[in-house]
Parts: structure tokens; sequence; C-alpha cells
């Protein structure tokens, strides 16, 4: 109920838990229900700006949804990064921006 709330007024989730609980899953499986394609990515010390940057490209051109496993593996430089370009990406959906720049 609080995902669905959540997209309602155009917002994301980040379900937090232990190791095992379904996070990931249940993710999938909300995805699948409202007919939305789920890109399930498993994120490492070896992500870059420019790997993550290609793949929420990706998503916002089909409209997909990413689940981001293990993201806290991330370096702070890149999650700082990431962070804006999530920003960005917020920030168009919400004034019905055809395009956009990261």
């Amino acid at each position: 109920m609080t995902i669905t709330g959540a997209l309602h007024i155009k917002l994301g989730a980040a379900p937090a838990g232990p190791a095992g609980t379904g996070k990931t899953e249940s993710t999938k499986d909300l995805a699948k229900a409202l007919g939305i394609f789920c890109v399930v990515f498993n994120c490492s010390e070896q992500i870059t700006v420019k790997m993550m940057e290609k793949l929420f490209t990706g998503l916002c051109y089909t409209g997909s949804w990413a689940c981001l496993d293990e993201f806290n593996r991330i370096n702070i430089e890149v999650l700082s990064v990431i962070a804006q370009q999530v920003l960005q990406i917020k920030l168009a959906k919400l004034s019905g921006a055809d395009h956009f720049l990261f």
C-alpha cells in the first residue's frame, strides 16, 4: 500500500529490511501486477556515474522501474552524482517535461 501511494503522488520507494525478506521479489511482483517492466540491477563498488546514467536513460525512455540491489555498495562519490541524477528525473517527471538533461 505504501509504495502504490507513493507512486500516486509521483514519488519512488526504497524498501528496507534484512536480507532475504522479499524486498526485491515484492517490487518485481508489484511491477508485474501494474504491467510495468522492472530491471533488477545488482550494484557494486565498480559502478560508475556513466553506467548509472545509461541505466537511468533507458528507464526514462521505456517507463520501466529499477530495483537497485546492494545499493549501499556504491562508492559515496558516485552516490552523490546518482542522487543528483535521480533529482533531475524526479523534477522532470513532476513538471511533465518531455525532454530533460542530466
